[in-house]
């Protein structure tokens, strides 16, 4: 019989005491203290320390073999060319930890808590605060030293706007919507309303969607169809809508009448902003206008009737404070209406913006955007509670 020999285990693992050849069957021999070796052994058997027991009864073959083992699946067992006599301790086992368990993962370090957005408005304030003030105080000074000039402001808020609708239409859409006619038409239509009242401004809206369809002939008639359509909806949009004011002008108390319909529509959507900016959280109309709420809609009505109660009572002729409460509340509605109704033609054209003339507004259709549908609405109800001039 040879002699035994310091080797490695038969699963590759350093640490393993027992013959190579011709001993006894592999795996009988324990890994814990020495044992009593043939007397045919010509190398004193070294002194092992007691091996910790890992569970059960297990023998010490296995448990020598563990000890030295891989502890993740599919790992290749490392196998020193020059091993040293005794077991091979495994640093990443825990004592009292089974060799068949996993060690716990070590908790992840806390992260620090993200710091809270605040909410922002989404456009410069200051810009849009300094524009808004100044256009104030060019309305309000030409609204009560000459109605005319007052006429020329509006008419001049008309032309830009048809420039910009027209320009977006042809640059997303490839619409051409004829603007000189439009222009001219959308002009002279404020100018008969306030001369020849609703007969003339009527009979102006006609004479501009007959120019649209004649000036679109001098092209080709490829897309004349969509062109004409879009010119006819740009003059009944912007300009006919926009005659109401010059309508709501040539009463005796007009410049009142204009300045209430100015107060109720910009104070309805100051309460939307300031209510849904603060306490929105169920969405209007998501599809339209994703920043719009339930609660912007609520603050709009609440401020829209407190101002429309105010204004009727002390500025109008003959006005009642429950008047002005149905006035608020229908102001409230179509300017929400309006703002929504320009929120899908610029959603259809893939913009955010009609125009850049405005910091912090936009463009002029942006500004229009809830006081053209609101106007006919003022009108018609300031001839139902105090008459027509």
């Amino acid at each position: 019989m040879s002699d035994s020999s310091w080797g490695p285990s038969p699963t590759g693992h350093a640490g393993y005491w027992g013959p190579t050849e011709g001993g006894p069957a592999q795996g009988a021999a324990p890994a814990g203290p020495a044992y009593d070796a043939p007397e045919a052994q010509t190398r004193p058997m070294p002194i092992v320390p007691d091996a910790p027991a890992y569970g059960g009864d297990q023998d010490g073959d296995r448990g020598a073999a563990r000890l030295g083992g891989p502890l993740v699946r599919d790992e290749t067992p490392y196998a020193p060319q020059h091993p040293a006599p005794g077991p091979t301790p495994n640093p990443t086992l825990n004592p009292t930890q089974s060799p068949t368990q996993n060690p716990e993962p070590m908790p992840d370090a806390p992260q620090p808590a993200p710091a809270p957005q605040k909410k922002s408005a989404g456009r410069d304030l200051s810009a849009a605060i300094g524009v808004g003030v100044g256009l104030g105080v060019l309305i309000v000074a030409s609204l009560f030293v000459v109605k005319a000039v007052f006429v020329g402001v509006i008419a001049v808020a008309v032309v830009v706007g048809l420039w910009e609708l027209t320009s977006r239409l042809q640059e997303r859409k490839g619409i051409k919507a004829p603007l000189v006619p439009l222009a001219v038409g959308g002009a002279a239509m404020v100018v008969a309303g306030y001369v020849r009242g609703a007969e003339g401004a009527w009979v102006a809206m006609a004479l501009t969607a007959l120019a649209v369809l004649v000036w679109r002939m001098t092209e080709p008639p490829e897309g004349y169809l969509k062109d004409v359509t879009a010119g006819v909806f740009a003059a009944f949009y912007v300009p006919f809508l926009a005659t109401f004011v010059a309508l709501m002008l040539t009463a005796d108390d007009g410049p009142w009448r204009v300045l209430t319909f100015l107060l109720l529509t910009v104070v309805s959507d100051t309460g939307a902003y300031a209510v849904g900016w603060r306490f929105g959280k169920h969405k209007l109309a998501p599809r339209i206008s994703p920043g719009k709420t339930r609660e912007g809609l609520f603050g709009a009505v609440l401020f829209a009737m407190v101002a429309g109660a105010l204004c009727m009572q002390f500025l109008i002729d003959d006005g009642r404070w429950w008047q002005g409460l149905l006035l608020g509340l229908a102001v409230a509605g179509s300017a929400t209406l309006g703002d929504l109704g320009e929120s899908m033609i610029k959603r259809d054209l893939g913009i955010k913006d009609m125009g850049t003339l405005l910091p912090g507004h936009g463009g002029i259709m942006d500004r229009l955007d809830s006081l053209l549908p609101t106007a006919p609405v003022v009108w018609l109800l300031m001839v139902v509670f105090v008459g027509s001039p």
